[in-house]
């Protein structure tokens, strides 16, 4: 299945361009305190580190403010400002050299105070997201309306302010708490407009759930062609953010960063200790540095000798077991048997003599 993306407007945030052709960009949100530059300066670091290509940072008052400029001297992701409430904020934080503002059309929506952030971000040609959260859908929308509703037209009415401003460099989010709720938006958006567009669902709980919940709603968005770029929110560390999101892109043939891993779920029949294996060669792989490829290379990991034999041959490396040794195959031949305990290092050198 080839999946069409949707044509959207390309923005620049920083070194990263969104929309059009470009690829879908994984985003998360630092934990610490903004004012605390070297806290918030290592956790960037280790976002970076891990695969993170954008990140965003709450600007609660002056102090978080004001410490950007020293956070973005030092910085080698893009840098978005989350702006609450406080106007002033937006037009500090742009001061301070950010990449990309993003302001809440609910509870920043006076005309005058969204014409100032505007006319700053002109000047200092950044883009703006309009980020529509349901916990922040202000009682002007009718509760009569769907949610799904509620956020497309508080979403459309800001858009609509700033545009007559002459400022079209916009990135769009509409998050809702349910996966339901958060489909129906953004495809109703998709269809009303060709501004880039930031998945997410908010506020998903913990890292288990989370994931779940985000690769529903957004597999389903990126199968259709929907989003620009994406964030998985989760109540855990916010590089299991971007390790979610790399699987969900990877998944979905979307993007390519390192080796895919197929494994068998085990059953009565396996012999030896797979998923062990399986998390070793994982660890492995991730402390690779691979380039992003468009096909990326393929190493099954079988336990038994039912689907093993035919996943391993399907596979660029594979290996299925029998009992303590298995049969390694590449690029669909058999080559030799493995003993288990040789298996990680005979995987991982077949794989970077590709």
């Amino acid at each position: 299945m080839k999946i069409t993306r949707r044509k959207s407007k390309i923005i620049r945030i920083g070194n990263v361009f969104i929309g059009g052709n470009h690829p879908i960009a994984i985003q998360s949100m630092t934990k610490t305190r903004t004012a605390d530059i070297e806290k918030t300066l290592q956790e960037i670091k280790k976002l970076e580190r891990c695969g993170c290509e954008i990140v965003r940072l709450a600007v609660k008052d002056g102090h978080d403010a004001l410490a950007l400029k020293k956070i973005k001297q030092k910085a080698k992701l893009p840098i978005v400002a989350d702006i609450h409430f406080n106007w002033r904020l937006a037009l500090e934080a742009i001061d301070s050299g950010v990449d990309k503002i993003r302001l809440n059309p609910g509870n920043i929506y006076k005309e005058d105070q969204i014409r100032e952030v505007v006319c700053s971000l002109k000047q200092a040609k950044i883009p703006l997201r309009i980020g529509v959260n349901s916990g922040s859908v202000r009682e002007l929308n009718s509760k009569r309306l769907s949610m799904a509703d509620r956020l497309v037209s508080l979403s459309l009415n800001y858009i609509r302010i700033i545009e007559k401003l002459g400022f079209y460099d916009i990135v769009i989010s509409l998050k809702a708490s349910n996966v339901t709720d958060t489909l129906e938006a953004y495809r109703k958006i998709a269809k009303l407009c060709q501004y880039p567009l930031h998945l997410g669902v908010t506020a998903t709980g913990s890292a288990y759930s989370g994931a779940i919940k985000s690769s529903m709603c957004l597999g389903a968005l990126l199968l259709e062609g929907i989003g620009d770029t994406i964030r998985v929110s989760l109540t855990d560390k916010p590089v299991n953010e971007v390790k979610v999101a790399r699987i969900i892109l990877e998944s979905l043939g979307l993007r390519s960063f390192s080796p895919q891993i197929i494994s068998c779920p085990t059953c009565g029949r396996c012999e030896v200790d797979l998923p062990k294996l399986v998390k070793e060669v994982e660890q492995r792989l991730s402390a690779i540095d691979y380039k992003p490829s468009d096909k990326p290379a393929t190493v099954a990991i079988m336990g038994c000798v039912v689907n093993g034999p035919g996943e391993a041959a399907q596979a660029d490396i594979g290996v299925a077991f029998g009992k303590e040794r298995g049969l390694l195959f590449k690029k669909g031949k058999p080559v030799r048997k493995v003993s288990f305990a040789e298996c990680k290092d005979v995987l991982l050198r077949e794989l970077l003599k590709k």
